[in-house]
């Protein structure tokens, strides 16, 4: 028991130099999480639009003149999402765009704090690129949703299709103006 004891105490020692001597590595880590955590969301948002345009593909008159490849992608696209039909992946694609705004919204937050502590003298190293190369992204996912959703509008019903506008016009705005 005295060397378990003993053991502990320099294992929570060390444990407690290590913290010490690396108190900046925390703010660093989230912002590289923050960064991947972000690149995966546009990911699957990408592969979603990929699965609707793939789904309208093979249900529209278009799909009937797909070819090997494009039965293939379609195939591999719709493989695990066999029961799901186009109304559900969109909304479930919407969903993801909102949240990828959401993590783009709170960078810019974070970004403005940092400028306004800048001008009390404190450190601000971070540059505009990575947030315009967010917005960017973001926005090309976007307008290519939006662009599914316009083509399925038939398929979608007047209910659904007005909602859904009603959302892209919502995270289309909340960008610009912040």
């Amino acid at each position: 028991l005295r060397l378990v004891a003993v053991l502990k105490a320099i294992l929570d020692g060390e444990k407690a130099a290590v913290l010490q001597r690396d108190r900046h590595l925390p703010l660093s880590f989230h912002r590289r999480q923050e960064e991947l955590k972000f690149s995966l969301g546009l990911q699957r948002l990408q592969h979603r639009v990929r699965e609707i345009q793939a789904l309208q593909e093979r249900d529209g008159p278009a799909g009937e003149g797909l070819g090997q490849d494009g039965a293939l992608l379609v195939q591999s696209l719709t493989a695990g999402t066999a029961p799901q039909e186009l109304p559900t992946i969109i909304l479930e694609a919407v969903k993801e765009l909102e949240a990828a705004k959401q993590q783009v919204l709170k960078r810019i937050q974070i970004w403005k704090r940092q400028q306004q502590l800048a001008g009390n003298g404190a450190f601000f190293e971070e540059n505009l690129a990575p947030l315009q190369k967010r917005c960017e992204s973001l926005v090309e996912v976007y307008f290519q949703l939006h662009q599914q959703v316009m083509a399925a509008s038939a398929e979608l019903g007047p209910e659904l299709l007005p909602r859904l506008l009603e959302r892209f016009t919502e995270v289309l705005s909340s960008l610009v103006k912040r």
